[in-house]
């Protein structure tokens, strides 16, 4: 017997034409969309592109989807890129989140949000510190007292620039601990993935994360969470101490979203934001959303615009109190 598998659209146009009740599938919004993603694989912005495509793809409302990775800048690469192809890139979304406030401020490349067009912010993220699974680290009072035992060896990883979200987020966290943020000592890699190579190496203590991140590695036997930014333990990984548990008074989420070319025609962004706005309501994003941890943190346009810019008050005046600026 001869199996025929029908695609997608091809499965609606045959159950429409014999009229057979069968599966309800979401109406395309959009042919197609490229993710142009601004670091290397492996790392937050790569994960949520990869995502977002995934369930608006096989939810059906988006035809297809493709990605291009490009490092470097501290993300300024793509942002630079995107702006000066505009005009050829209506077809493009690029996913950004908090570091295009924080790069803009202290001045790592010349845009800000304000120079793309703001489709939609669409998820947030915690962060998280994470070891080695061989680490004799179990705990964030197990890395603070590595730290006071000798700074200097017991340096804290990231995938993004001095200044950038997870030195912040960092920084944030052992100041919250009573310690000089600023006396951190802090490597940058260029993506998620080399930031892992050097933790499993040794020659970072810790790692300064996204949480999706860390649960994938957790989960793959790679590394031990031991501090989360959220309120309250995250279902994605229940056995993840909060900083908050732990004596640590801090807590902060990241957020993720898409932006699209200057001069992106009305009926384009329309589009785009209909797409995304749909996708919430599908268990194909669902299903994304909760194997990564995220939480829905969903605003367009103009609230798009709004959330940006009090983000960007808030952390200019808290980079001004940890001297990053």
């Amino acid at each position: 017997m001869t199996k025929i598998k029908l695609g997608r659209r091809a499965l609606i146009a045959a159950v429409t034409a014999i009229g057979l009740a069968g599966p309800t599938f979401a109406e395309e919004v959009v042919d197609s969309i490229h993710f142009l993603i601004p670091g290397g694989a492996g790392g937050g912005w790569d994960g949520t592109a990869r995502g977002t495509g995934e369930a608006l793809t096989n939810a059906g409302l988006v035809g297809t989807a493709s990605y291009e990775n490009m490092s470097g800048g501290g993300g300024g690469k793509a942002i630079g890129y995107l702006i000066e192809n505009a005009d050829s890139n209506h077809g493009t979304l690029m996913v950004n989140s908090t570091p295009i406030v924080i790069r803009s401020l202290t001045g790592v490349f010349p845009h800000n949000f304000r120079d793309l067009t703001l489709v939609s912010g669409t998820i947030g993220d915690y962060a998280a510190i994470v070891v080695g699974k061989d680490s004799p680290i179990n705990s964030m009072a197990d890395l603070l007292a590595a730290y006071d035992a000798d700074p200097s060896t017991t340096a804290i990883g990231g995938g993004s620039v001095p200044g950038g979200m997870d030195h912040l987020v960092a920084a944030m966290v052992m100041e919250a601990a009573g310690k000089d943020a600023l006396g951190v000592k802090y490597i940058p890699y260029d993506a998620g993935g080399k930031a892992m190579a050097a933790l499993l190496s040794g020659e970072i203590a810790a790692l300064s994360t996204g949480f999706s991140e860390a649960v994938d590695l957790a989960n793959a036997g790679e590394v031990k969470i031991i501090g989360v930014t959220a309120e309250e333990r995250v279902d994605a990984a229940p056995d993840a101490q909060t900083m908050k548990e732990q004596g640590i008074d801090t807590t902060f989420v990241n957020w993720r979203g898409f932006f699209a070319a200057p001069g992106l025609p009305e009926d384009k962004l329309v589009a785009y934001q209909e797409a995304i706005a749909k996708m919430y309501d599908t268990p194909e994003w669902e299903e994304v959303r909760a194997r990564n941890g995220w939480v829905n943190i969903h605003n367009s346009g103009a609230d798009f615009q709004s959330f940006l810019e009090q983000q960007e008050k808030q952390i200019g005046d808290l980079m001004k109190k940890l001297g990053f600026l």
